[in-house]
């Protein structure tokens, strides 16, 4: 593997750039696309994780076939999010800052098509866009694509799932036959199968060793917890951690905003990023946590498409996502450009074996930890708080008069008594909060028996009420995401659900007959991921049906004689 950028057939001007933005060495994707790119012979498959520097392995080679002379778009990108296509700009205008008369355009939606349009004429040769308000310049004809010689199509795998395949087809049919097309993917789908074999000609796959599992600088963890313990649990990991910046994911918007506001109000700086934020909105929220006024983002997995900010330390996952590829996704915004971070989960009882199964799937161990306790943070803090005042010099003597007059105003207070009004003052809010907090880790229990599980379910089935839901593992429905669905519709809790029964494309479960009612209630008309649900009472005891056969057959009887 080539150690250096300068090993590399990189023009001077890149590589001065590259020297000024502290790159020395590329990384393995970066080592193999680009010599291979460099030629511009074939097109290209690179299949590399998040976060492994996808956006310098196309946009080195990229910007070294622009013409700088000619005021003509002869490049084009497409990413799947306004946050990606914004940060893959600002990279590329980084790489070419040695090169003045290379311009690059960002074109996404929610801002001014028009100044868009400006950009674009004023000569822009490389055009970083979203699919969707690309389709919008084309069909208003204020672009012309008629001389691009290459397309990157950057994080493939999410544009397709979020639905533009159309208009990516749309836009390939605006461009020459003559250009090379580039696809960049975490992931290699049924989907990005079928849009390479349409629409590339023998095309060269490069992949890096580690791309079927998460970035080796990440540390995975995760804290086992009652559920009624979670945001519990994620107030005090919050407060444990010193330098926290961190990306918290959510499954709804719902939980997002409830989560981002309760945070806030015990006074965490944390905002959420959503889908029912206004584009305004979201540049606000964005631009605060780029800044670092915010600490904590907390989000949804859509919303956070294409986000990428360097010098996270934490991606905490409140709940577990349903596949491995969203875990994968989010585990990918922490430990980028060669730092280390830390993926931490918030799991129940009931997620141990999707623990397992992301662990032997990703070929890495969860190091279980525990949720710090009360007293563990209290300590914690005014110990550096002690620290602190400890190293603080002392004041100037410009100030000798004003401290003199405190002296003499505590002079009557021995040391310890000071020292205690001083914490009583500076932490009394967090002691308050803190000191009756208990310990909410649950240990990772191994499994039970079959018989063991049996007896229990069989003892809970006098009381329950048993459902039909018409989706099952088919849909990628695992019994924590169904545990979620009726927690989070319901508002019950999990302990009052009793056997779930997967099946391939429905299921049944059983609930506390108590809480029955409410549950059936909660789960009509809802959706789950897209797909309209159906819940129904079953009303038969299955366990009775022998008993109602020989029912039957007895009134039959009867009835001949």
């Amino acid at each position: 593997m080539t150690s250096a950028f300068n090993a590399l057939p990189i023009r001077p001007e890149f590589l001065s750039a590259l020297a000024e933005m502290g790159f020395e060495t590329p990384t393995p994707i970066q080592a193999k696309a680009i010599p291979v790119l460099l030629e511009g012979e074939r097109d290209v498959i690179g299949l590399a994780q998040t976060g492994t520097g996808k956006t310098g392995a196309f946009g080195l080679p990229l910007l070294q076939e622009i013409i700088p002379g000619e005021k003509y778009p002869q490049a084009l990108i497409l990413c799947p999010t306004r946050e990606l296509c914004l940060q893959i700009t600002r990279d590329l205008m980084r790489f070419s800052s040695h090169l003045r008369q290379i311009r690059v355009a960002a074109v996404y939606g929610g801002a001014s098509m028009t100044q868009q349009k400006r950009l674009i004429q004023a000569g822009a040769q490389v055009i970083v866009a979203t699919p969707g308000r690309l389709l919008d310049l084309i069909n208003r004809k204020w672009i012309q694509l008629s001389c691009v010689t290459r397309l990157v199509l950057d994080e493939a795998d999410e544009m397709l799932t979020m639905g533009f395949q159309d208009d990516i087809e749309a836009i390939l049919s605006t461009l020459p036959e003559t250009h090379r097309t580039w696809v960049f993917s975490a992931t290699m789908p049924p989907s990005i199968v079928q849009l390479t074999t349409r629409y590339m000609h023998d095309p060269l796959e490069i992949s890096t060793d580690d791309r079927k599992e998460t970035p080796r600088a990440i540390a995975h963890v995760c804290y086992i917890i009652q559920e009624k313990n979670r945001y519990e649990a994620l107030k005090r990991l919050v407060a444990e951690t010193r330098e926290l910046y961190a990306l918290v994911f959510c499954r709804t918007r719902v939980e997002t905003r409830n989560i981002s506001e309760q945070l806030f109000r015990d006074g965490i700086p944390a905002d959420a990023l959503h889908g029912d934020l206004s584009q305004a909105q979201r540049d606000t929220v964005m631009r605060k946590f780029r800044s670092g006024t915010l600490k904590i983002l907390v989000a949804t997995d859509v919303a956070a498409r294409g986000i990428d900010i360097h010098g996270i330390s934490h991606v905490i996952h409140y709940s577990l996502p349903d596949d491995l590829e969203t875990y994968t996704h989010r585990s990918g915004r922490t430990a980028r450009a060669g730092k280390s971070g830390i993926s931490a989960v918030l799991a129940t009882p009931r997620d141990r074996r999707r623990l397992t199964e992301i662990e032997r799937r990703l070929n890495f161990k969860f190091t279980q930890e525990q949720v710090p306790s009360g007293t563990a943070i209290c300590q914690r803090q005014l110990t550096e708080w002690a620290l602190s005042v400890a190293e603080t010099p002392i004041s100037a003597p410009s100030e000798g008069d004003l401290i003199a007059a405190v002296v003499a105003s505590l002079s009557h207070l021995d040391k310890e008594s000071l020292i205690r009004k001083m914490v009583g003052l500076q932490f009394s809010d967090l002691i308050r909060s803190y000191q009756d907090a208990g310990d909410i880790n649950v240990p990772l229990e191994p499994d039970r028996s079959r018989a063991s599980i049996k007896d229990h379910h069989a003892r809970k089935l006098k009381a329950t009420r048993r459902f039909f839901i018409n989706v099952g593992r088919l849909d990628k429905l695992n019994e924590g995401a169904l545990v979620r669905l009726i927690c989070e519709k319901s508002g019950i809790r999990s302990h009052r659900i009793g056997v779930i029964d997967l099946k391939r494309e429905f299921s049944f479960f059983e609930i506390d007959q108590r809480a029955a009612s409410r549950v059936q209630h909660a789960l009509k008309n809802t959706r789950l991921d897209g797909r309209n649900v159906t819940v129904r009472e079953v009303r038969e005891n299955r366990r009775r049906a022998p008993q109602r056969r020989r029912d039957r057959k007895n009134r039959r009887l009867k009835q001949k004689n």
